[in-house]
């Protein structure tokens, strides 16, 4: 954040008070001090920067980022535990999200109860005082959303802490909730300017762009599906859990028809684009360049912002040099989601990183079950950052892509089906993804509701990967138990290699010595993929083959042989098959069984999960070797149908200290 960070430092100076972290506890200051600070322009500006501090946590870039099937842990202990959907041990559950919310929440109630109260000196001040009051609107309508798609009903402050006559607060129906947000997003996207009219620079703020976009979404979550359960009496009934939208159908109508026109006046205004190269979007933020895709960000520089761990616990794996310093990713993309993309699909090799960076700074290519997250790359950026943990790596909060495939989702909705509006929103999405290719782009895009809609949600986890929508998305489309329930069947189909894996190559080949840099060009490292018959003539033992080769090791099992290169480019892996005539040098490749183990911290590698045969006329399972997928403990081990939708609440952190959550409990958990 740093140019909000910059901000808050000249208003410190200017107003002398004593330091950063005091100003942002500002939610503790008295009523006379509040009066002081919403008597000048300036200080009042403070107060609703103040409040995006506390937007983005590391929680939601670590714990409930992982768990899809997009990523999936690779550590032992409690976050594992969580990420899987363990949520038995109420005491030891995630609460940063929870409070960190509530306090962006307190600094925008703050605002808004003062900004409409103060008097301004002319025009000029009057926009901004405005705009002031919508960006507090939208921060908090933010803050809530992340609450209510997380933990659905949540107490509902909407006056400054200081106001109330009691601290006692008890859960109050989303539906309520999601309302109120909406006409106050309506009334924020009167109040601010659009971004090249705007008093602020930076999409670390909310502009009348931000806000619409953000208006979509909530209409979306308002109008989707959600764990529901009965309010009326405590403790609740576990029998009145059920998985629904919201009883009034004009109303869900209603809340589409919000969404489709919020992502119109983005699209209309014509200020917001695509970025030509996809990588290009997560360079910037890596090094704080600003962007007509994004629409808005979590601003991150210096030792004083949050601890947010952005490209560090969601980063790429390594072995820590003098020059990136020490890496510390806790997860790996799912190993079937590098499937998912089609071939040519600029987006696959951004969001799945296949490589690792070792001691020396040279490249590892990772296998299937060892790639990372590769939005938020060190190696992007031209220094380590503030610290080995802080990279200060901006995170994406609302993109340009997402309004459209929004607009495509709710006009499919409105509609009971995709118009030309919907398809041309989605296509344009695609045809960046592949380069302009009409003939990829429009390849397979459904005509009918239900096919249509499929094709969206799969659309948003290629585009949005790693952005930490694809939880809460599962939740609103009701889906979340059915769809990670088949994922993990998928990867028990990969370990197999059977069905649409039957044909996956299990070795590749890339080039040894090839250097990371600052501002690094790489997006993917180059392989070669090699048949098994073609591993074969290279004289290599199975042991030698499936030796288990970790970052941490410096790769040192991996085999490293030479290969025959043309001038041309031709490699041949053996000298007798080189065509006579032809010269050649000899170059190191490094061979890579990719259903092995690559990352310092998996949780396995892609062995065969099961091996059946036929037993008297009954197929039955004869081995099971892959305890990290389908053992007690393995992936998604805790997802639970009509339970896991939503979370329940730390019982020492949240419940315990507000006496009005008392009985309260999700009742899946109580």
């Amino acid at each position: 954040m740093k140019t909000i960070y910059s901000i808050i430092a000249l208003a410190l100076t200017a107003t002398a008070l004593t330091s950063c972290e005091d100003w942002l506890d500002m939610p503790s200051e008295s009523s006379a001090d509040n009066q002081s600070i919403f008597n000048d322009v300036n200080r009042a500006e403070m107060t609703v920067v103040g409040a995006y501090n506390f937007l983005h946590t590391q929680e939601l870039g670590y714990q409930l980022l992982m768990g899809t099937d997009e990523a999936v842990s690779t550590e032992s202990n409690s976050k594992y535990n969580i990420s899987n959907y363990d949520y038995t041990n109420l005491s030891g559950l995630l609460s940063n999200t929870y409070t960190s919310m509530y306090k962006s929440i307190e600094y925008s109630n703050v605002a808004i109860a003062a900004l409409p109260n103060m008097n301004a000196a002319n025009d000029a001040e009057r926009i901004k005082l405005n705009g002031l009051l919508g960006e507090a609107l939208c921060v908090r309508a933010y803050a809530y959303w992340r609450l209510v798609s997380f933990y659905g009903d949540v107490p509902f402050p909407t006056e400054p802490t200081a106001n109330l006559t009691t601290f006692e607060a008890g859960r109050v129906s989303r539906d309520i909730i999601y309302d109120q947000l909406i006409a106050d997003l309506q009334q924020a996207v009167e109040l601010l300017p659009w971004r090249s009219e705007s008093y602020v620079t930076t999409t670390e703020r909310f502009t009348k762009n931000a806000a619409y976009g953000l208006l979509a979404r909530v209409a979306l979550y308002a109008g989707g599906y959600s764990l529901r359960w009965n309010l009326d009496t405590t403790p609740y009934d576990k029998s009145s859990i059920r998985i629904a939208r919201r009883d009034d159908a004009a109303r869900v109508k209603e809340l589409h028809q919000i969404a489709a026109s919020a992502c119109k006046a983005v699209i209309d205004k014509g200020e917001n684009e695509l970025v030509a190269d996809y990588d290009q979007l997560f360079r910037d933020l890596c090094m704080h360049n600003y962007n007509k895709e994004s629409l808005f960000e979590f601003g991150w520089y210096g030792p004083s912002s949050p601890d947010v761990r952005t490209g560090y616990t969601n980063g790429m794996g390594g072995k820590e040099s003098k020059k990136f310093g020490k890496w510390g990713s806790q997860m790996m993309c799912m190993p079937t989601f590098y499937f998912e993309y089609d071939e040519g699909d600029q987006r696959r090799d951004v969001n799945i990183c296949n490589y690792g960076i070792l001691a020396d700074e040279t490249y590892q290519m990772n296998t299937f079950a060892g790639m990372n997250v590769g939005k938020y790359r060190i190696n992007w950026k031209d220094e380590v950052g503030s610290s080995n943990s802080r990279r200060d790596i901006n995170f994406p909060m609302i993109r340009y892509a997402d309004v459209l495939l929004m607009y495509a989702e709710a006009l499919n909705e409105i509609n009971n089906g995709p118009n030309a509006e919907a398809i041309a929103a989605l296509k344009q999405v695609r045809m960046r993804a592949f380069r302009n290719d009409d003939a990829k782009a429009s390849a397979g895009i459904p005509s009918d509701y239900q096919g249509f809609l499929d094709f969206i949600i799969k659309e948003r986890k290629l585009e949005l990967a790693h952005e930490s929508l694809r939880k809460p998305d599962l939740t609103r489309w009701g889906r979340q138990y059915e769809m990670l329930q088949a994922e993990k069947q998928k990867l028990v189909q990969l370990c197999n290699r059977e069905g649409q894996y039957a044909d996956v190559p299990k070795y590749r080949a890339y080039k040894v010595g090839m250097k990371a840099e600052w501002q690094d060009p790489t997006i993917a490292v180059p392989f070669i993929t090699m048949s098994e018959e073609e591993v074969a003539t290279l004289g290599l033992t199975e042991q030698q083959l499936n030796t288990l080769h970790t970052i941490n090791s410096d790769g040192k099992g991996v085999v490293e042989l030479n290969f025959k290169v043309a001038k041309d480019g031709t490699v041949y892996f053996t000298a007798d098959a080189v065509p006579a005539g032809v010269e050649t040098e000899d170059v190191k490749y490094k061979v890579l069984n990719m259903f092995s183990i690559t990352s310092s911290k998996q949780k396995g590698n892609l062995s065969v999960v099961e091996v059946k045969e036929t037993v008297g006329g009954n197929e039955v399972t004869i081995a099971t070797n892959n305890p990290w997928i389908t053992g007690a403990t393995g992936v998604f081990y805790g997802l639970t149908k009509n339970a896991t939708e939503l979370m329940p609440m730390h019982q020492t952190a949240i419940i315990d200290v507000n006496p009005g959550l008392a009985d309260q409990q999700h009742p899946a958990y109580n």
